[in-house]
Parts: structure tokens; C-alpha cells; sequence
């Protein structure tokens, strides 16, 4: 490759990778709209703003997931929906019949 071809190539990939660089930040932004209903429908209206809304955020989303993760849970916990509790039996409600 020539000396003008190898800067012109050198160019283009810095170019290309300051783009990619500036558009990473909206990318998050636009997956976070895109899961901000489903969000706040498991957990939540408050929960499920303030869960999308750090992870839009770029360093702190990142961060926060990595420290759901070596907690093990949620830090906005989804909210318990009438079909995750069991159904008990007639019997279990009044035993005494």
C-alpha cells in the first residue's frame, strides 16, 4: 500500500472510530427508551424509571449492572404481580370445615 493510501485508510479508521465513539452514549439512550415501558410495567413505575434511567446513563449503568450482578439481585427489585402468588386451597383458608 502507499504512503498516501496508508495515511488516507490511517484517516478514515480514527474518523470512523471518533463517530462510533460519540454515538455509543445515544445507542444506550435509545435501547433505554425502547425497554423503558416493559421496565416499569415488571417493576414498577418508580422502580422502573430510576432502573432505566441509570442505565442510560453510560458509566454508571454499566457499573450498577456489574454490582447487580455480584449481588445476585436487583437493586429495584421487580414487584410481585397476582399471578406469581400461589392460589391456596379452600381448605388452608378454614380448616375448621
Amino acid at each position: 500500500m502507499g504512503r498516501i493510501a496508508h495515511r488516507a485508510a490511517r484517516w478514515g479508521g480514527a474518523r470512523l472510530s471518533r463517530r462510533f465513539s460519540r454515538s455509543i452514549p445515544i445507542l444506550g439512550a435509545a435501547i433505554a427508551a425502547a425497554t423503558v415501558i416493559a421496565t416499569m410495567r415488571r417493576k414498577g413505575v418508580i422502580g422502573g424509571a430510576f432502573d432505566t434511567g441509570l442505565n442510560a446513563i453510560p458509566g454508571i449503568g454499566a457499573a450498577k449492572n456489574v454490582l447487580e450482578v455480584a449481588r445476585g439481585r436487583d437493586f429495584f427489585p421487580d414487584r410481585i404481580t397476582a399471578s406469581a402468588i400461589e392460589p391456596q386451597s379452600p381448605k388452608a383458608i378454614h380448616p375448621a370445615q
